[in-house]
Parts: C-alpha cells; structure tokens; sequence
C-alpha cells in the first residue's frame, strides 16, 4: 500500500498524488483502518488495487475533488473476513471523477461477517468507461478456492448515491447483490444516469432494499421496499405527500444536511 492511516484521530490530506501500474497487485493508493475524522481533498491516485480504501473501524471519513483511475475504485472493505467483525460509519464522497477502473463506488463484504456499514453518502461522481460503477458485494470472495455459503453478514443500510453519471463497461450497470439473511436496506438514489456506449443498462438486485427519486438510470425498480408508496415528486426533494419510514427520512435529512457535519475539525 502506498499510505495507511490507522489508528488515528483527525487527519488530513490533501493535494497527493499516487501513482502505481495499473496491473499492479495489492497497491491500494491511501488506505484507512480504525481511525475517526480524516479528510481527503483533491488527491489524484492511481493504482491497481483500491484507489481508497476504508475498513473497520473507521468513521467520519469526508473525501472531496478524488481523481480515481486507474485501479479498482473507490471501496469500502473488506469486511467481515474470517468471520470477524467489520464496522464502518459516516462516510462523504463528494466530487470525484472514476476512470478505467474496475469498479467505481464499492462497498465489499465477506459471508460470515458480522457488524455493520451505515450512513454512507456518495454524490457528484463522474464515472469514465468504469466496469461497475455502483456495486454494493456482499458475496466477496478474494480467494483461489471458492468461498462456502455462510448466513451471517455485515448489514449494510443507509446507503445515498446522488448525482451520479457516466459510462459503464457492463451492462449491470448497478449491482446490490446482498445477504438472503441480512438484506441491505435504505438504499437511496437520486438523480443517477449511467450509460453503455454500445447497448443497454440495467440494476441487478438480490435482497437489496430501498427507493430512488429524480432521475434513476437504470431503473432501480428491483430494489423492494417495506412501504406501499414510495412516490417521490421531482429531482429537487421528496413529496411530503408520502410517508417515509425513519431511515429513510434520516437518509434524506444527511443528503441535505451540511458536509461539516461529518468532519468539522476542517473546511472542505
């Protein structure tokens, strides 16, 4: 790995730059482990693992002005491997541009795991001719040998994708493959439009929960949902016409709320 943080309280980083070969195994650009209140700000990495990487025990991660590519994206995990305990909160991606990478905003579990991801919001991300741009993986498996089916899982919930465009190399476009016996939930979209350059685009789903409002391309009408109408009216906000349960009123609320918020020891 080309920098680590771990084990640390307010940090900051700005104005680095990585670059590693793109075939190049287990470089990950900045990676952050057990670690609270750290901000990223106008890094360009390149790379062939993770450009960032954000594992257990991390929280109130604020990235902004990310340049990614190439490398495998912009990933939160691993976690749960070995059956251990991954937990990750509060993490900002705010403007970022994603380039010939293999993934582009990813969160990454193994079966087995416990724990959980929540109250992560990625927006204002452009994605260039990138492999899978929305990926949430639940069924990871970094191993030569198969990985055995396991019900337990790192939860993942309160997920925000907002202002998100581009191109896409597959044609799954968005993936939520989740656990059968702990699904994702508030799995939030708004104003997303991800295209293929020579065909059509579509959302995988297994066990993923949520709503979308504004424009969601591709549909995300395979993502289920607990309540009978969620209806939303225009790409500015949500109709207050239709309940919302409490998360996903508390998703909205940190979509709208101010960026400080999540890391307030420095301006971004």
């Amino acid at each position: 790995m080309n920098f680590v943080i771990s084990k640390c309280a307010s940090v900051r980083i700005s104005e680095v730059s990585v670059s590693s070969p793109g075939d190049s195994p287990n470089t990950d650009g900045i990676h952050i482990t057990q670690s609270t209140n750290v901000a990223l700000q106008n890094c360009k990495i390149g790379t062939g693992d993770d450009c960032i990487s954000i594992v257990n025990g991390s929280s109130a991660i604020k990235m902004k002005g990310i340049y990614c590519g190439p490398g495998h994206g912009i990933s939160i995990g691993s976690l749960g491997k070995d059956n251990s305990t991954g937990i990750v909160t509060k993490v900002v991606l705010d403007t970022a541009v994603i380039r010939e990478t293999t993934n582009g905003v990813r969160i990454k579990t193994w079966q087995g795991g416990n724990g959980y991801v929540r109250g992560i919001r990625f927006e204002n991300v452009r994605m260039d001719n990138v492999d899978n741009p929305i990926i949430i993986d639940q069924f990871y498996c970094d191993s030569p040998k198969s990985c055995r089916n396991q019900t337990s899982a790192v939860k993942v919930s309160q997920i925000m994708y907002r202002n998100i465009s581009g191109t896409t190399k597959s044609a799954k476009a968005m993936k939520f493959s989740c656990s059968d016996t702990v699904p994702c939930s508030t799995i939030v979209l708004s104003n997303v439009n991800l295209e293929k350059e020579d065909g059509t685009v579509e959302t995988y789903c297994n066990s993923a929960e949520g709503f979308g409002y504004g424009i969601v391309h591709p549909s995300a009408d395979c993502l289920t949902s607990h309540e009978k109408d969620y209806n939303f009216l225009d790409q500015t906000g949500v109709s207050q016409d239709h309940s919302l349960n409490e998360e996903a009123e508390e998703m909205v609320e940190l979509a709208d709320s101010n960026d400080d918020r999540i890391v307030d020891h420095t301006e971004l």
